[in-house]
């Protein structure tokens, strides 16, 4: 009598095991290579899926954020869209993070236009300006250190900073300046950069065991939160070029 109900139980058993395994099976795909070009005529189906988000995000790409005072510049060893990137950053990681911050840094290569014009500056440009969802990271670092990441700046012809001074000579920085004083080896400083940056990009390795204060604050973010402020204070965008980074003559 009780051999029917074991037979049941063998064959849950079984079966309950059995599903806890993965099952994997060796598949294939088949794909062909389409040139798109004028030949390919819009889809009416998808495109009337897409329109409404795609009317949604060009609304919202095309407000207005704010007033640029005059045309700024990507250049090295300095330029002023360059300063007004990493004015961004150095203010608005004092207030996100709610301490001294002594200096910004932004590598030449995350800034992806090469002017932002003079007039209205809308959300998109901005977007345009920042394109990746870098954060913006803040580590405490030794002079040493820090006269160590300035040397890799100086190395690639100068990056954009805020909060200090520096010449370049034969691929060094020199006449370090942090908030005007000289840059003392002994001493930490707090600085703000892009996590792309401390995890090793563009070949940077010094900062990665550095501990860092992560909010998820986007630089992109910061960018917008520094035009809030500025026109909070009747400002404008504006920047110039002041001689942060130079070549020692």
């Amino acid at each position: 009598m009780l051999a029917r109900p074991r037979l049941i139980l063998w064959i849950f058993l079984l079966v309950a095991f059995s599903a806890c395994d993965p099952v994997f099976h060796a598949g294939s795909a088949t794909y062909n290579y389409y040139r798109l070009d004028s030949s390919f005529l819009p889809d009416p189906v998808v495109e009337n899926v897409v329109k409404p988000y795609g009317d949604k995000i060009n609304a919202q790409m095309q407000e207005i954020v704010g007033l640029c005072e005059t045309t700024l510049e990507k250049k090295q060893p300095e330029g002023s869209l360059g300063n007004f990137m990493t004015d961004a950053m150095l203010a608005m990681a004092k207030v996100k993070f709610k301490t001294h911050v002594d200096a910004a840094f932004v590598n030449s290569g995350g800034i992806r236009l090469n002017q932002l014009a003079a007039g209205q500056v809308t959300r998109g440009k901005i977007f345009e300006l920042m394109p990746f969802d870098n954060l913006l990271l803040i580590q405490k670092v030794k002079g040493k250190v820090l006269k160590e990441f300035l040397d890799y700046i100086a190395a690639r012809g100068g990056w954009p900073v805020a909060g200090l001074s520096m010449q370049i000579s034969n691929k060094k920085a020199v006449n370090v300046k942090i908030g005007g004083v000289s840059l003392d080896e002994e001493t930490y400083y707090t600085i703000a950069n892009s996590d792309y940056i401390i995890n090793g990009g563009d070949g940077m390795n010094l900062l990665r065991d550095i501990p860092v204060q992560n909010e998820g604050y986007l630089i992109r973010d910061a960018l917008f939160d520094y035009i809030k402020q500025l026109q909070q204070e009747g400002k404008n965008i504006s920047a110039k070029e002041e001689n942060r980074v130079s070549h020692a003559q």
